[in-house]
């Protein structure tokens, strides 16, 4: 797992896990954090640094956001050089806390060079305003047909196309009695599970809230949640294409995949119509690909790590990035066939003395290499 010991304070600042707790207050980050600085109490200043300069870029962006501030290449240039002179006290991090929101909230115009863009633009993007599911019903020119799940199990719905949907307890859906059209339709609210009858010419869209998902043939999650205005996508097999939407509108083009984050399996998708994010993840426990789950083995004798990660890439779907070069050396011998993903992850880098961390849904591994 990311150490994050050798990280500078603006890298920590720029990490995604760490904005969630310091700005969102987010308790699974809240846990991790807590945890971390139990195991690391010699990183405190680190930790108190990182805050420091993310408090006060958080507080002179919104400030900047609230006046339309425009910032012309000048300015950049000149606060630029000025955050190059500010990182030159890392050595004296008290003083560097002290300065720390004077010198930061000077150099933010730049902070899009250190990682930040991404963040900035969610602060300065208005949120979307909530589609529900009534407004995304009424909107089609045909009636639809409508199942409401007021049971205490979940109940199973066959398509036109033979499609199934596992429909949960406080959900329902819609869709044409006969997808006569160019392409499929439905729309939920709640909580749904598809598994999507192949037909790469007339494409299925599902519609939930401000997000569309678009697949030819998969089987995924997806569930609204009318609280915190969230909708989450989860593939279990195949692929699909997420994306939100202004104005869903029953006139898309069918072949319009619109700007989509694919999802591949033991991925997942958050969208947050709060503040218009998208969060694309693992989920929080892989599971092993339905097509090759009798035949999955996980024990190694002396095994070049490039087969080692190879077998977990094909069982899980999880695509795994490291330096072969680096590890060309490194072999594995270990019996991993009870545990789950990430403890196997775990273990095998702990055996080659590396680490990793999730980036975009994907796992990335750092490791010093192999005698």
């Amino acid at each position: 797992m990311q150490s994050y010991r050798d990280f500078d304070p603006e890298e920590l600042a720029a990490d995604p896990l760490f904005q969630r707790w310091k700005l969102q207050n987010d308790p699974e980050a809240s846990t991790f954090w807590t945890e971390w600085l139990r195991q690391n109490p010699d990183r405190q200043t680190l930790v108190a640094t990182a805050t420091a300069l993310l408090t006060a870029i958080d507080q002179h962006y919104a400030e900047s956001v609230d006046k339309l501030i425009p910032l012309s290449d000048q300015e950049i240039g000149l606060e630029m050089s000025r955050l190059r002179q500010s990182l030159k006290v890392r050595q004296q991090p008290f003083r560097w806390i002290q300065y720390a929101p004077v010198r930061y909230a000077a150099a933010a115009s730049v902070l899009l060079l250190l990682g930040f863009f991404g963040w900035y633009w969610l602060r300065s993007t208005p949120a979307r305003p909530a589609v529900t599911y009534e407004e995304l019903v009424a909107r089609q020119p045909d009636p639809l047909e409508e199942i409401v799940n007021t049971e205490g199990k979940a109940m199973l719905v066959t398509l036109p196309d033979r499609s199934t949907i596992l429909v949960y307890p406080k959900s329902r859906i819609s869709y044409p009695k006969q997808f006569a059209g160019a392409k499929r339709e439905v729309f939920l609210q709640g909580k749904a599970f598809f598994n999507v009858t192949k037909d790469p010419s007339k494409p299925f869209f599902v519609y939930a809230n401000n997000l569309i998902t678009r697949v030819l043939g998969t089987s995924f999650n997806i569930q609204t949640n009318e609280l915190n205005r969230q909708v989450k996508v989860v593939v279990r097999t195949g692929r699909v294409s997420v994306y939100a939407a202004d104005k869903p509108a029953p006139n898309r083009k069918a072949d319009s995949s619109g700007s989509g984050v694919v999802l591949t399996p033991n991925q997942q998708l958050v969208f947050s119509a709060t503040d218009s994010r998208l969060t694309k993840s693992l989920v929080a426990e892989p599971v092993i690909l339905p097509q090759i789950e009798s035949q999955a083995g996980f024990r190694f004798h002396r095994t070049p790590i490039a087969d080692v990660f190879a077998t977990l890439e094909k069982a899980y779907g999880v695509r795994i990035e490291y330096n072969a070069a680096l590890m060309q050396n490194c072999y594995l011998t270990a019996s991993l066939t009870n545990e789950p993903f990430m403890e196997k992850l775990d273990l095998i880098c702990r055996t080659v003395n590396a680490d990793y961390q999730q980036v975009d849904g994907n796992i990335v591994v750092h490791a010093q290499g192999c005698d």
